[in-house]
């Protein structure tokens, strides 16, 4: 059937050509200076909205349907993006989950869900929208990027690349690679099969390794259980490095209504009375990193609460106690006694729950593709280790550092992945043995990007997005770093002498680039992690044509 075209429609087109044509430059300029605030937005557009329609205002007070036109195509491209703003794509925890669920609406592929079960996690954090092109130019349902650049362009990439990594502040050894993730060419390369130390781009490889083996869709439970025929109470650690004490802890597993689970259980058995203990015995082997106590990771255990944090942040380094175990434990008695319930044991001992005990309550973690995004975004060190554990667990191996780092490697090299040269000696990248190359890191990132591999799509919506969110969000505020806010999407690497980079960005043609720069020797890091940022910045500005 064929619509014929209607005369006010036809004498309507110029004039909204003309508006848009006004209208969408501005639009443009605003993007590209945008900041989480939505009200920048707002207060630049409105004052085009109000002078086109002060304009189309007829005087004898009746609205020609040209003049109609006018004004709803510039209100409704003034309203797309100031909703655009206020809807993201960041919220105030750094989480994304427009990709998310987008993405688990593409396939729910992997692990298994136990979200049916009554006492799982009432919701999952709600990661903030993101900019359509990034996924969509890695699923391939949209076609929103473009093909692999010819081979003129490679000389145009290779001569900005050169250039930015050439920066004496970066030290004397430097690797890259440039992937682009619809096609798996890769467009630069510089030693990338030269391994070196990855600090916290071994994120990446440790979340990519979990959600292969253990799903995207598993979730972490800790139990409170009772033996038969006793009042021992254990507290069971399931592994799960987001519980949280805290009286505000949002969507993660919550000890305080594992307290109120169990004292109303323990009640209806009238039980007032019980001695309290912890099974902590999920993991394995040494707890204590080798890098010894130290701020930035808490001892390594199947229980904690809070990271064993001993102040009240949520991330980066903190004093942390010195048993997270039996200090979750404490804190466990202690819920218990304000709900009504006699604790023998004010300071738990460890014991190991017995197969016949009953579980009395229990709560859940969001699923591991949460988890993993809180990880990447937070670079949080606790939750990588215990990822590496469950990577370990789920392959048959012991939940130890040295099972966990075995863990990784294989799975990634049962994923077809270049493995060859990389070590591991931990999930976090803390140590400095630790050994990835550039092609490893931007193999990591187009594999979780590929339609194949919807599991892995987490690795990519959890990396912190540049001036917006987690490590990246106090980073290129520079101008020439500025064009690559919202659109470089990276995990950060820092160690003493060591300065990593590793994500994905948006290219001035549309297509989803995987890029990994890797860095040892400098002795500036601020200096560093600009000529970084710069190098991330220049290929979101760069056509490579």
């Amino acid at each position: 059937m064929v619509v014929p075209e209607l005369r006010p429609w036809r004498a309507a087109r110029p004039h909204l050509a003309r508006v848009a044509r006004a209208v969408t430059p501005r639009l443009a300029r605003v993007a590209q200076a945008v900041r989480p605030r939505a009200q920048r937005i707002t207060e630049v557009v409105r004052p085009h909205v109000a002078r086109v329609t002060r304009a189309v205002r007829p005087r004898e007070g009746r609205y020609t349907t040209p003049q109609v036109a006018a004004v709803a195509a510039t209100m409704g491209l003034a309203l797309a993006a100031g909703a655009a703003t206020a809807a993201g794509p960041w919220d105030s925890t750094g989480q994304r989950t427009a990709e998310r669920d987008r993405a688990a609406a593409w396939s729910r592929e992997g692990g298994a869900d136990h979200g049916s079960r009554a006492d799982a996690a009432a919701e999952t954090p709600v990661p903030a929208p993101s900019a359509a092109p990034v996924l969509a130019g890695v699923t391939g349902r949209t076609v929103l990027t473009k093909s692999a650049p010819s081979a003129p362009s490679v000389p145009t990439l290779a001569s900005v690349l050169d250039r930015l990594l050439d920066d004496d502040s970066l030290g004397p050894r430097r690797t890259a690679a440039v992937v682009d993730v619809a096609t798996g060419e890769r467009l630069y390369g510089k030693d990338q099969d030269r391994a070196l130390t990855p600090a916290s781009t071994t994120k990446i490889a440790t979340a990519v390794a979990a959600l292969s083996a253990v799903g995207p869709d598993h979730r972490f439970v800790t139990r409170a259980v009772l033996e038969p025929g006793t009042d021992k109470l254990l507290l069971v650690g399931g592994g799960d490095p987001t519980l949280t004490a805290r009286a505000k802890g949002g969507a993660w597993a919550d000890l305080r209504a594992l307290a109120d689970r169990t004292a109303t259980a323990l009640e209806k058995r009238g039980l007032t009375r019980v001695s309290l203990k912890y099974d902590a015995s999920l993991f394995t082997g040494e707890d204590l990193h080798p890098i010894g106590v130290n701020e930035n990771i808490a001892r390594v255990t199947a229980l904690m609460a809070d990271e064993g944090r001993t102040d009240d942040s949520g991330s980066g380094p903190a004093a942390r106690s010195a048993d997270p175990a039996a200090e979750a434990a404490r804190t466990f008695g202690a819920l218990l006694r304000d709900r009504g319930v006699e604790v023998e044991a004010p300071d738990a001992a460890a014991a190991k729950a017995t197969p016949d005990a009953a579980t009395l309550a229990s709560v859940q973690s969001p699923p591991l593709s949460a988890v993993v995004e809180r990880m990447l975004t937070d670079s949080d060190n606790d939750i990588a280790e215990a990822l590496a554990r469950h990577t370990a667990l789920a392959t048959g191996r012991d939940a130890s550092f040295e099972g966990g780092a075995a863990a990784v490697h294989d799975r990634l090299g049962k994923l077809g992945l270049p493995v060859a040269g990389s070590a591991f000696h931990d999930g976090s990248g803390l140590d400095r043995e630790d050994r990835l190359t550039a092609n490893l890191l931007t193999a990591l990132l187009a594999t979780a990007g590929s339609p194949s591999h919807p599991e892995l799509r987490a690795a990519l919506t959890g990396l912190p997005v540049a001036g917006f969110t987690g490590t990246l969000s106090d980073r290129y505020e520079n101008t020439a770093e500025r064009p690559g806010i919202g659109l470089v999407r990276a995990k950060t690497g820092s160690l003493t002498g060591v300065n990593t980079l590793a994500g994905t960005v948006v290219d001035a043609d549309g297509r989803l680039l995987a890029f990994a720069f890797l860095t040892d020797g400098s002795m500036d890091q601020t200096a560093a992690r600009a000529a970084l940022d710069r190098a991330a910045a220049a290929l979101a500005g760069c056509g490579c044509r």
